[in-house]
């Protein structure tokens, strides 16, 4: 494994665990913003419809990934600028 890959495990972690909380809040804000109520539903919330659990488990997965994907490029290009290396 290459030295880079190895020097950005950890900023790459941190990163991961970065977009996760920053795609809760984001997800937090559009859930209240659609007009829903404070707490998406679960899977199992009994006095949820179908179509109410699949949307939220739907937009949470949208933001997550879309998030996830901007945090860690924007690590990845900083990186580079940084050591002159692409870190994948």
């Amino acid at each position: 494994m290459k030295t880079s890959k190895i020097a950005y495990k950890p900023i790459g972690l941190t990163l991961g665990a970065l977009s996760g909380v920053l795609a809760g809040g984001l997800f937090k804000q559009v859930w209240k913003m659609l007009g829903h109520e404070e707490d998406a539903p679960g899977a199992t919330d009994q006095e949820r419809t179908w179509s109410e659990v699949l949307l939220a488990a739907t937009l949470q997965g949208a933001i997550f990934a879309g998030v996830k994907a901007a945090v860690d490029r924007a690590g990845a290009v900083a990186t580079r600028r940084l050591t002159g290396t692409w870190p994948g």
